[in-house]
């Protein structure tokens, strides 16, 4: 395991870490929620990831995209570019569907081809995917079923129990609490709320008063 230890110095170079990246190594780092994990958009690395979290083969994950126009040729219906346009960035995911493939099976769900993306706030996530120049996937720094991730030096720990050589770690400190992103399905004829986290369906339905708000 390889750290940058980024605690009071965010605008520290992350060439090395994009580098690495890009040749399909594994980065743990730092979010507005919680510590996540991920690598670049390809099968084998979301198997990888897979791999370590023990998920198994169902639920996707997502992926954290520099900005909206990156990802265009994902099917955005108006209430979907209404949510990005207020809470990107932000901790909104939105499921949109996927017809061209853009993502890959992992990444994206293959039952419905549809996938979740986000623009992170916070200044390291939001400056890799930047420099990355493409969408990077994220889920949380744990094993399925187990707390996620709030401190650096638990992010350490954890890497070392997992004996995860390829993966690096951007420490990025200690996060203040919050829930995990609100995840929105804008694939049908009304937006529907998957998972209410950090942005409340209230403030969601002050953009789409009809926004279904019943969480499954």
């Amino acid at each position: 395991m390889r750290v940058a230890d980024l605690r009071g110095y965010p605008d520290a170079d992350l060439g090395a870490v994009v580098e690495h990246i890009q040749a399909g190594g594994l980065v743990a780092y730092p979010t507005e929620t919680v510590y996540g994990i991920g690598g670049a958009c390809t099968s084998e690395a979301a198997a990888r990831v897979r791999e370590i979290k023990g998920r198994g083969e169902v639920k996707p994950l997502i992926a954290l995209v520099p900005n909206r126009e990156r990802v265009q040729a994902l099917e955005w219906t108006a209430d979907a570019v209404e949510l990005a346009t207020i809470f990107w960035p932000g901790s909104v995911t939105l499921v949109l569907r996927d017809p061209q493939g853009l993502f890959p099976p992992g990444v994206r769900d293959p039952g419905r081809d549809t996938v979740g993306v986000r623009v992170s706030p916070h200044p390291i996530a939001s400056r890799l995917v930047a420099e990355l120049g493409a969408p990077l996937t994220s889920t949380s720094l744990n094993r399925s079923g187990e707390p996620p991730i709030m401190m650096g030096s638990d992010a350490r720990a954890f890497l070392k129990t997992i004996d995860a050589p390829d993966v690096w770690l951007i420490d990025g400190g200690t996060l203040p609490a919050s829930a995990a992103s609100t995840v929105v399905d804008c694939t049908g004829p009304r937006p529907h709320v998957l998972r209410e986290g950090a942005i409340p369906i209230g403030r969601l339905r002050c953009a789409i008063p009809e926004i279904d708000g019943s969480v499954d």
